[in-house]
């Protein structure tokens, strides 16, 4: 089969990620040293830097990470809960509004990423936080090469920040704005990076000392000074066509860190699949799992009509229950036991035919009351003219082919980490002068109702599409993987999944092999729309498997060439060799090893 480039084959190390510089970054830590722990944490920081877009300091990133010397895998949770300010009174009460923005200073949720990098750097890293930052700084201070995309997504933005987010237009906007292939600096980012290395080297020349000061830096000290200050006196216009203030706090970031949990997991053809719990979307990729066991996948053309179609009618059952079901397990009773088990999984199988669903159909669980939306697809004409709104994975903002980050890496000790960096995109909340980057806005996937497993609550985590992966075979890592993708990140990677486990593809293989996604259920981001029963399908498939599609009863559509899947994956296998595989789409993603 041919493939775009080789399966990287290693023995030293490997990593995988969505952009190039991200990937050497990394490598360039495991050369010198360093482990999986800080080659990630340094990618991490630099991909902000280089894909400011798709993920900023102040934005979220879920990680699981397997730890080679006690041989446990651990759930950092970047993901940050909503203010303080933030419920359903202050927003559907005061501000009149029935949905949560999707820009702007209102959805802002207190941002888990930095904490989250810092957390995973300082219990299992090796490195300082210096020597760690010093990719991102260097690179802010001294410009970084900016793809096409960038400069299409400030463009896509140009009118919000000259008419109504002028700290967003003296950031990007100076000098006419970045240039595809052109260098562009932000030394106000490098300047906040380097404080909070001079904050935390002040602690003196411990390393854990030195990371516990620069946790302090960010969540008390100058960093939330700044967000607490901007929120505050700084009113923008946001997705409602209003504009509002954020309600977010220096007292909100200061009573907060990053947790560590313990994964999910399921077994599927004897390797047993790690997602984040449910405050993420991660189980619904389980579910999808499950319901394929039924099924003879691997007698199955991944590139025919049956197959694409047992797949879409699978997550279609899988992420009904996301919407039923799923939310902060800290503040909501989520019946998890239930929704990965043989059983309830046996009888939702029933419900997949020969032909195409168009309800959205969640289960049936004594206790839940298993709510979903079914007003989605008449929000769909609200996108129109909304810039800058929701993730940017789709081309309706004019980012054409965008996503967010990944990254994989894989230690000569075996250590693992695969983390999903996203949020604090640059188009999607004002620049706050001071720092050189903005807010998330997270809270755009709650609910207006408390009652609801997703329900906006005050220190509550939204339930995000962030989904990071890890896979086992007997007891042992085997692989880190995942992709960018806001709804079709747990639709792309259980299709990879099954082309290697079920088809036997290698990593390279499998991401390459065309790939497909539905929009039948609500989105995760504002407005919050689904189009029942619309398929899409890349470009490469023939023809005549789009027509059987339409057959069935799919509103299927056929895309780009290139146009469907983001992904990145490192394995290990028995012998000690290490594989890694990256996506070619959008021509920046890359695997590199030794």
């Amino acid at each position: 089969m041919f493939t775009t480039r080789p399966e990287i084959a290693a023995t030293f190390g490997a990593v995988g990620s969505t952009h190039w510089i991200a990937s050497q970054v990394a490598m360039a830590v495991l050369e010198r040293g360093g482990n999986a722990f800080d080659a990630a944490a340094a990618a991490g920081f630099t991909l902000q830097v280089a894909e400011p877009h798709l993920n900023g300091p102040l934005g979220d990133v879920p990680i699981i990470i397997h730890d080679a010397k006690t041989g446990r895998q651990h759930v950092i949770c970047g993901q940050g809960p909503a203010p303080a300010g933030l419920s359903v009174a202050k927003v559907k009460g005061e501000l009149g509004l029935d949905l949560i923005p999707g820009t702007g200073l209102l959805p802002a949720t207190i941002p888990g990423a930095f904490d989250a990098w810092a957390t995973m750097l300082r219990d299992w890293g090796t490195w300082t936080l210096g020597e760690v930052l010093e990719f991102a700084i260097f690179y802010a201070d001294r410009g970084i090469h900016y793809v096409p995309r960038i400069a299409a997504a400030v463009e896509s933005v140009r009118p919000l920040f000259e008419q109504a987010w002028p700290t967003s237009a003296a950031l990007w906007l100076r000098d006419g704005g970045p240039k595809a292939g052109k260098l562009w600096r932000n030394p106000t980012l490098g300047a906040t990076y380097s404080r909070v290395l001079r904050e935390a080297q002040a602690a003196g020349f411990s390393r854990v000392a030195q990371i516990d000061a620069a946790r302090r830096a960010w969540y008390q000290g100058f960093v939330a000074e700044a967000i607490d200050r901007f929120c505050r006196e700084t009113e923008v216009l946001d997705a409602s066509g209003r504009a509002h203030r954020g309600v977010l706090t220096g007292q909100d970031m200061a009573g907060w860190q990053a947790p560590v949990e313990a994964p999910l997991s399921l077994d599927y053809r004897g390797t047993t699949i790690l997602k984040c719990g449910a405050w993420s979307q991660g189980p619904a990729m389980l579910q999808t799992l499950a319901l394929l066991q039924g099924f003879d996948i691997g007698a199955m053309d991944t590139l025919g009509a049956e197959f694409v179609h047992t797949v879409i009618e699978a997550m279609k059952l899988s992420f009904a229950d996301r919407e039923a079901f799923y939310g902060d397990p800290n503040f909501t009773s989520v019946p998890m036991e239930t929704l990965l088990s043989a059983a309830y999984n046996a009888e939702r199988r029933k419900l997949i035919t020969r032909e195409a669903s168009l309800e959205l159909r969640p289960g049936t669980i004594p206790g839940h009351a298993g709510w979903v939306d079914h007003k989605a697809e008449d929000r769909v004409p609200m996108l129109t003219g909304a810039a800058g709104t929701g993730e940017p994975t789709v081309s309706r903002l004019g980012v054409s082919g965008a996503d967010t980050c990944h990254v994989d890496v894989i230690d000569k000790w075996g250590n693992m980490v695969s983390a999903t960096p996203s949020g604090g995109w640059l188009q999607s909340s004002p620049a706050i002068p001071e720092l050189g980057f903005c807010l998330g806005t997270r809270s755009q996937m709650f609910w207006l109702d408390e009652n609801l497993p997703n329900g906006l609550k005050p220190g509550k985590r939204p339930r995000t599409t962030l989904s990071p992966g890890m896979a086992l075979r007997d007891g042992k890592p085997w692989m880190a993987f995942g992709t960018p993708g806001g709804e079709q990140q747990d639709q792309w990677q259980p299709i990879m999944l099954s082309r290697m486990l079920d088809h036997r593809l290698n990593i390279q293989q499998a991401i390459d092999a065309p790939s497909f996604h539905s929009e039948h259920w609500p989105s995760s981001f504002w407005p919050r729309v689904a189009r029942p029963g619309k398929t899409v399908i890349e470009g490469r498939f023939d023809p005549k498997v789009l027509e059987e599609l339409k057959a069935r009863g799919h509103k299927a559509e056929m895309g780009g060439d290139w146009s469907e899947g983001r992904l990145s994956a490192v394995r290990q296998e028995a012998d000690g060799q290490i594989f890694a595989g990256a996506n070619p789409r959008g021509m920046q993603g890359y695997a590199v090893g030794r």
